[in-house]
């Protein structure tokens, strides 16, 4: 299978940390694409027609997207149990789509200084996005500590690459300080060999 991924992102990493948890990393064939919203890559528009990473070609099926899909094929191909079953895999999506949601609202600001165009920034807007991403992680703290515990599971998975990148793009503005007991938890959980594995470049 081709994995089509770039090396910082953070919804890449998600899926890398899934596949060498559950023992399928040796299974992707890594193919490395540079794509923006305003930039996109025709080579990676051809397996998902958003041109977003990661996509994942399958050599007995179309390519499947986005990295909560990508994810949840991984666990299902490896009997893993990352989601849970019954009434507890709905709490597990929810916890997975908060972490996903707090990277959207990460990312988007890393756009706006990278991507949009000086004299059309507004500060206003990162301001708001980071709202969000504090937020949410407050959300976590007060509602899903339960769950970050015990057996592997994809919100884990989600927390702690989400937390990596706040720390790669956005480490100035101190995360942790708003959110004690997560910060404690990654200390642990950062220093999984799946997380050492799929460390992001520094630049």
């Amino acid at each position: 299978m081709k994995l089509y991924y770039s090396p910082s992102s953070p919804f890449v990493r998600k899926v890398l940390v899934v596949a060498h948890e559950t023992g399928q990393a040796d299974d992707l064939a890594l193919v490395e694409i540079s794509t923006t919203s305003i930039a996109p890559s025709e080579e990676l528009r051809a397996q998902n027609p958003l041109a977003k990473l990661p996509a994942l070609a399958r050599d007995d099926g179309p390519a499947i997207y986005d990295s909560r899909v990508i994810c949840a094929f991984l666990d299902d191909r490896a009997g893993a149990g990352l989601y849970g079953t019954g009434p507890a895999q709905w709490e597990m999506r929810t916890l997975e789509a908060t972490c996903d949601g707090i990277l959207d609202a990460a990312v988007l600001m890393v756009y706006e200084s990278r991507v949009r165009p000086e004299d059309k920034r507004f500060d206003g807007w990162v301001e708001a996005q980071w709202g969000k991403v504090v937020s949410g992680l407050k959300g976590i703290e007060d509602r899903w500590m339960g769950h970050l515990s015990g057996k592997l599971n994809i919100g884990q998975i989600g927390l702690g690459c989400a937390l990596g990148y706040l720390d790669l793009r956005h480490g100035p503005r101190d995360w942790r300080q708003h959110v004690p007991a997560l910060a404690a938890w990654y200390e642990t959980f950062g220093a999984r060999p799946s997380m050492e594995a799929t460390k992001p470049p520094a630049a």
